[in-house]
C-alpha cells in the first residue's frame, strides 16, 4: 500500500501492561507505510509514554471508545481505517487482506477471531462469535472493524455512546454495503471470559444485546456492565 492509505486507530485507556506487545507486533505494518494513531482517554499508567515511540502518533481524547475512536479518525491521514483493541493482534498481511476486500466492492468489514486463553470453551465462543457475525452482518470491535474513510464519514462516525457502539456502526455500515467477512483471523485476549466465567459471561453479553436491540439505552447497559465486571 501507499504511505498512509491505511490507518489503524486504537483507544487505549490503562493498558500499560499490553501496549507495547500490541504495538510491537505492528511494525512490520508500519514499515510497509500503515499509519499507527493511539488515542488515550487519560490513562494514569503511563500507556501514551509507551505507545509514543512505537506508533505514528498518540492522541488526547475524552474517556470513551467512541469518542476516542472518532477523535482518532480525525487526524488520521488513511484512505482506510482500521480500529482496533489493545489487547488484539492482526495477521500479518492485514493491510493487503484489507486493501483486496475494499477494492473488491466492499465498503467495510472485520476479520474472523480466535480467542487466547486457557479455557477450553474459548475456541467454541470464538466460532460462534464468527458465525453469528457472517450470519447477522454485524461485526464487533475485538474483529477489528475496517471500513473506508468515505464509508466512515457517510454515517457520520461511531455513535456517541457508551456500549455497543460497534454494533450500532455495523448497523450503519451495513445500509452502504454488506461487510467483508474475512477468514483471517485477529487474535484477541479470552481475559474477559477467564476472569469472569464463559458461561456468566456467555449470558451477560446475550443479556445486554436482547436488551440492546429492545430498546434499552446503552448508558443503562454501561452501568450495568461495569457494574457486573
Amino acid at each position: 500500500m501507499p504511505a498512509h492509505t491505511l490507518s489503524l486507530i486504537i483507544p487505549v485507556l490503562d493498558e500499560a501492561t499490553t501496549i507495547e506487545t500490541t504495538l510491537g507486533s505492528l511494525q512490520p505494518l508500519r514499515a510497509r507505510g500503515v499509519e499507527v494513531v493511539v488515542v488515550d482517554g487519560g490513562s494514569r499508567d503511563g500507556t501514551a509514554a509507551l505507545a509514543a515511540p512505537l506508533c505514528s502518533r498518540v492522541v488526547e481524547a475524552t474517556r470513551g471508545r467512541a469518542r476516542q475512536m472518532n477523535a482518532g479518525a480525525a487526524v488520521a491521514g488513511g484512505e482506510a481505517l482500521l480500529f482496533l483493541h489493545a489487547d488484539t493482534r492482526l495477521p500479518a498481511e492485514a493491510d493487503r487482506l484489507i486493501e483486496a476486500a475494499l477494492a473488491g466492492g466492499h465498503r467495510w468489514g472485520r476479520f474472523a477471531i480466535r480467542l487466547e486463553g486457557r479455557h477450553p470453551l474459548l475456541p467454541v465462543i470464538a466460532t460462534a462469535m464468527n458465525l453469528r457475525s457472517r450470519l447477522t452482518g454485524i461485526a464487533t470491535g475485538d474483529q477489528a472493524l475496517f471500513m473506508t474513510r468515505e464509508a466512515f464519514e457517510t454515517v457520520g462516525g461511531f455513535p456517541d455512546q457508551p456500549l455497543m457502539e460497534d454494533i450500532a456502526m455495523s448497523r450503519r455500515l451495513k445500509r452502504l454495503s454488506p461487510p467483508a467477512c474475512l477468514r483471517e483471523k485477529v487474535t484477541s485476549s479470552g481475559r474477559r471470559w477467564e476472569q469472569n466465567g464463559a458461561w456468566a459471561t456467555i449470558l451477560l453479553m446475550w443479556r445486554l444485546r436482547f436488551r440492546y436491540w429492545r430498546g434499552a439505552s446503552p448508558e443503562k447497559l454501561a452501568r450495568e456492565y461495569r457494574h457486573v465486571r
